[in-house]
């Protein structure tokens, strides 16, 4: 059974840092089949950051391209993402996702989330 479990959410000021990370069990992934999604109060969820097929970090707004960063862990089916520079309107349950298929834009695995607040 595969699962996803998130940590280092939590309150911050904005500004602040934090740095989250998700460890998958149950099966082997790659970094790069590994990626964070965000819920925001009130709107659909969305995607936050994860690599392309060939590896490369993508970002779903230029605006989080210099906040946000997405790496491996030094163990394998771990993924952690480092926030910098947060702001009031990141607040949200940010949740890491897997996929079978790197290739793929879908994700298969999902974590239960952890609570990201920002306040300003």
């Amino acid at each position: 059974q595969v699962q996803l479990v998130e940590s280092g959410g939590g309150l911050v000021q904005a500004g602040g840092s934090l740095r989250l990370s998700c460890v998958a069990s149950g099966r082997f992934f790659s970094k790069d089949a590994m990626g964070w999604f965000r819920q925001a109060p009130g709107k659909d969820r969305e995607f936050v950051t994860g690599f392309s097929a060939s590896g490369l970090r993508t970002y779903s707004a230029d605006s989080l391209k210099g906040r946000f960063t997405i790496s491996g862990g030094n163990a394998n089916n771990t993924v952690h993402l480092q926030m910098n520079s947060l702001k009031p309107e990141d607040t949200a349950i940010y949740y890491c996702a897997a996929r079978l298929i790197t290739q793929s834009p879908n994700y298969d695995y999902w974590g239960q989330g952890t609570q990201v607040t920002v306040s300003s």
